[in-house]
């Protein structure tokens, strides 16, 4: 029995229409520059990718070999843009991915950007980015999983669509388990409406490798896989000063190596998530503050007071404490 064809309702024609507002704007009596372009520049010019290029590398510390993989698939799209535009290709390349990596190595960061340039550069329409798990996606009983996978597509249509820890959706264990079907529609969608929709699978590296294994058809599916390495103690310093600095803190003297302490430990320690560990570190560290600043009710508390983080606000942590070594607390 062939493979049943998934349509999603309110989905684009194969031709996705311009956004009247976007950089491709578009108008019946002028054809769009981006059509016009003849020039690696004059694309750029366009579509201003370059701005979100920056972004990326002011917004994320490290993941050197991200970004350049980043920076190669815009280049891609542009030279595939100047082809179409001399009639050299007629077929939307496919921009499915895979990002693998460690929790808060910046996948997510990345896929927003991602959706950005892909919408700059025309290849889906409104650039947003839709992110799901498996909860979103499976049903819990027959007939239920198809609405569910069809309305997710349905909202992600036109621009990324960015399944988190996607392995789940392959249980093979569970002879009654209905990810499979999430999974026929998925590559349906991903052949059929490669021209409006862009989908990003993540997770670990090692599970994501067995699961496209399980999984051939979605492999062949994916034209680009980005490893996301994990920070560096130096890497995650820069991480806490940039997140300090947005929220109005700072490291009191002192403060500032007692963190670098503190990471070294913690990254020896189980459950560590790189960015997201330190952000919960950092805020940790901040309830520690207030509860100091708290107990001083009868003093004037200036911006200094508010604004810094002491050493002991940091050196309270379990990961501090004598025999801390397989705790993964803050």
């Amino acid at each position: 029995m062939s493979t049943p064809r998934y349509s999603i309702p309110g989905s684009a024609p194969s031709v996705p229409p311009r956004d009247p507002e976007g950089p491709g704007a578009t108008t019946a009596q002028a054809p769009d520059a981006m059509e016009r372009a003849r020039s690696v520049a004059a694309v750029l010019a366009e579509s201003q990718v370059e701005q979100v290029l920056a972004e990326l590398d002011r917004d994320l510390v490290g993941l050197a070999p991200v970004k350049q993989r980043i920076r190669d698939i815009a280049a891609l799209l542009v030279i595939d843009k100047l082809r179409m535009n001399l009639g050299l290709q007629a077929e939307t390349p496919s921009m499915h991915m895979s990002f693998t990596g460690n929790p808060g190595t910046g996948k997510t960061t990345v896929a927003l950007r991602m959706a950005e340039i892909l919408h700059r550069l025309g290849y889906v329409r409104k650039g947003h980015l839709v992110a799901v798990t498996r909860d979103d996606l499976v049903g819990q009983y027959i007939g239920h999983t198809a609405p569910k996978t069809k309305e997710v597509l349905k909202k992600a249509m036109g621009g990324v669509l960015f399944i988190d820890e996607a392995y789940y959706l392959y249980r093979p264990e569970n002879e009654r388990d209905y990810g499979q079907e999430a999974i026929e529609i998925l590559l349906q969608v991903m052949e059929n409406q490669r021209d409006d929709l862009v989908v990003i699978l993540a997770g670990y590296k090692d599970r994501m490798e067995t699961f496209f294994r399980s999984n051939p058809g979605l492999s062949s599916r994916i034209a680009h896989h980005l490893d996301f390495p994990d920070y560096s103690v130096d890497e995650l310093q820069q991480i806490a000063e940039r997140m300090l600095a947005q929220r109005h803190y700072r490291f009191g003297a002192g403060a500032r190596e007692i963190f670098h302490q503190y990471l070294e430990r913690r990254i020896q320690q189980p459950h560590f998530a790189n960015a997201r560990s330190v952000r919960n570190a950092l805020d940790r560290a901040r309830l520690r503050q207030a509860s100091r600043l708290f107990a001083e009710r009868d003093r004037d508390l200036g911006r200094d007071d508010l604004t810094t983080l002491l050493p002991a606000d940091l050196l309270a942590s379990r990961v501090f404490a004598e025999g801390s070594a397989g705790e993964a607390t803050p």
